[in-house]
């Protein structure tokens, strides 16, 4: 025992000459009543009484040394005191969800005014509050039942911010200043070389969503614009912003869009010969379907996914033009919308990428997922307003979904497709464009 206990001094005059001494902070009492009855009625709302009550007294000490620090001790007086104390006033700070009443004390400078306290600055910040609302909307957490998600505080404590018109009216700045952030932010410091469109409805009105891969393999919502169809001057505004913000016009691209005739349109308006469009494929075989009889969907399924699956282009055009043939006498509305569009459903095919990658970019699924998040999160909305409520909601929900994107499936081969598509880069000479083979 004698050798541990000279060891365990050797060790501490060793620290000693090693480490800096602490140096004493003066101690601040903080006296708590310990509602004893009410620990024995209800033992979850007495302790969280309690600790709301030890918070508040705790909050008030560290006011008060804030106002010390800038007064200088109660009663001492001091002919180049800068500031002198106010009493207090009732203010609120947050806890978590809402907010509870507090007495803030006041100090008011000499000549500027009232002086803020640190602390209370600290207490009072919004941004958990603001954060706390969001997460209950993405939840699924109606406004109206906001409140009894939150922690119930005694009614001593005046809870607020939780009723459903507070929310709502905090819900709405919060998401039109998510959706300013959305139509603002600059894209043109990343290399996009692949991109979708697609729209969601919500009963009159279209959103039109814009969805960029970069080179890594990462996603980024672009953009979105509102409109009642997927119209041409629609798709044309939402690209124009594009490039407004960043996007590289003289960039060789590959477009993934659902087969949309005004989607098409715009982009090679705006784009040219540098955009290649890959039309979905999902799309195209269930257009092609609904023109057939439900006895001839199984064949006609198989050969559309045998040609789809060929590595070579050239072959999935002739079996396609094989099948094309096939119903052109018993069903020739489906052989006219099998053709329709054909060479687009095989740009990925033809530029040489195959396996995970290829089976990523022949649809439009990524962009469809990032639909669904957009619709689960608002499906708690019955009656939509004007076009601004609409794309508010979308915007906090790409906000919320953006945090959960992961890397496009396929996304280790994006050099095989960045090579690939500078192979079909335009060159430029005298004035003609020619396409290099």
């Amino acid at each position: 025992m004698r050798v541990a206990s000279q060891a365990t001094e050797g060790a501490t005059k060793m620290k000693s000459h090693t480490k800096p001494a602490l140096r004493a902070m003066p101690a601040v009492q903080v006296q708590i009543s310990l509602p004893v009855q009410g620990v024995l009625r209800d033992v979850r709302h007495a302790f969280l009484g309690l600790c709301v009550d030890a918070g508040q007294k705790v909050l008030a000490a560290m006011m008060e040394a804030d106002r010390m620090a800038l007064c200088g001790p109660k009663g001492v007086p001091d002919a180049k005191r800068r500031a002198v104390r106010g009493g207090t006033t009732s203010s609120q700070v947050v806890l978590g969800g809402q907010r509870i009443a507090v007495r803030r004390p006041r100090a008011r400078s000499t000549s500027l005014g009232e002086l803020a306290l640190p602390s209370f600055q600290w207490a009072a910040c919004r941004d958990p509050l603001d954060a706390a609302t969001m997460a209950a909307i993405a939840a699924g957490v109606s406004t109206r039942r906001y409140a009894s998600t939150q922690e119930p505080v005694p009614a001593e404590h005046r809870p607020g911010a939780a009723s459903k018109s507070a929310v709502s009216r905090r819900f709405v700045q919060l998401s039109q200043e998510q959706l300013a952030q959305w139509l603002a932010r600059p894209i043109g410091e990343v290399d996009l070389p692949v991109v979708m469109i697609d729209g969601i409805h919500f009963r009159d009105r279209v959103i039109l969503l814009a969805l960029g891969i970069d080179t890594q393999g990462n996603k980024h919502v672009l953009g979105l614009r509102e409109g009642s169809t997927e119209a041409t001057r629609v798709v044309a505004s939402l690209l124009s912003d594009l490039v407004d913000r960043g996007l590289a016009a003289d960039r060789m691209r590959l477009w993934v869009i659902d087969g949309g005739k005004a989607l098409r349109k715009a982009i090679v308006q705006t784009f040219g010969q540098r955009a290649l469009i890959q039309r979905c494929q999902e799309h195209k075989r269930r257009n092609v379907l609904e023109h057939l009889p439900e006895d001839a969907h199984a064949s006609v399924k198989r050969a559309l996914k045998d040609a789809w699956s060929a590595s070579d282009a050239d072959l999935a055009r002739k079996q396609l033009g094989r099948l094309a043939s096939s119903l052109q006498a018993k069903h020739p509305g489906a052989a006219a919308s099998l053709r329709e569009g054909l060479e687009e459903t095989l740009t990925v095919q033809a530029l040489g990428i195959t396996a995970a990658l290829y089976r990523t970019l022949r649809t439009t699924n990524p962009i469809e997922n990032l639909n669904g998040s957009v619709a689960y999160y608002c499906r708690n909305v019955k009656r939509w307003g004007d076009g601004q409520m609409v794309l508010r909601w979308v915007a906090s929900a790409l906000s919320d979904a953006a945090t959960r994107m992961r890397k496009l499936r396929g996304c280790s081969q994006m050099r095989a497709l960045l090579k690939a598509l500078d192979a079909r880069r335009p060159d430029t000479d005298n004035g003609a464009v020619l396409k290099a083979a």
